[in-house]
């Protein structure tokens, strides 16, 4: 089956020199995505804008935060087939990305991909954030993160206290979210405040010239 945007040009000049690390990582989709139980069978050919310009709409939001920092260090939770986080880091080459996902399954399709991509900025942790977190108020040689990314890992009440405890002091939250993203901003807002999180808010983010933009929900760590 063929990707609807197979061959167009707006794939150079969205995702620029991550487009060919991309490629493969498009094909290894198109081949065992759906028999590994990574995306569904609708998604086989609408691979390009439904999960790796959706997840590469992020790009600038981590960019922006961390823009000036000396250590480019972002934490991709619920990592499953890689959205957002391997496509982020295909696009973010100076970043360092640490991907955490429990499931073996995963971590293994993870590294694979990492692996056939060429991405050298790029640790697969098996993990859930919650263990993640813990290890770090034990361990103070464990540094938390300048941004924390996720894709439909879980509604804000509970996502604020899988995210917000791995950032560092003004770090940010960047949450790829659906239309109902503001309601889940203002049903999660004591959460939020009590994970030391500020300015929750909802922004539109662009997929690509002529596609439908997307929702990113952030969040700033005080």
């Amino acid at each position: 089956m063929t990707d609807q945007l197979d061959g167009s040009p707006l794939l150079a000049e969205v995702l620029g020199d991550a487009v060919e690390p991309l490629r493969v990582f498009h094909v290894k989709l198109a081949q065992e995505g759906e028999p590994r139980g990574l995306i569904g069978p609708r998604d086989v050919d609408i691979i390009w804008e439904r999960h790796i310009l959706n997840s590469a709409a992020i790009v600038p939001f981590v960019r922006e935060a961390t823009d000036g920092v000396r250590y480019k260090t972002v934490a991709d939770v619920g990592s499953g087939g890689g959205f957002p986080g391997l496509v982020a880091a295909a696009c973010l080459p100076d970043h360092e990305f640490t991907l955490i996902e429990p499931m073996e399954r995963r971590v293994e399709w993870l590294k694979e991909c990492r692996d056939e991509m060429g991405l050298k900025n790029v640790s697969v942790f098996r993990a859930r954030s919650e263990e993640v977190i813990d290890a770090m108020r034990r361990d103070r040689s464990l540094y938390p993160y300048a941004v924390v990314t996720c894709r439909a890992v879980a509604p804000m009440t509970k996502l604020a206290g899988w995210t917000l405890p791995l950032l560092k002091s003004h770090g940010r939250l960047v949450a790829l979210k659906g239309r109902s993203a503001q309601a889940e901003i203002d049903k999660a807002a004591q959460e939020i405040g009590k994970q030391r999180g500020v300015n929750p808010r909802v922004v539109d983010a662009q997929v690509g010239p002529g596609l439908e933009p997307t929702h990113v929900v952030l969040v700033d760590k005080r």
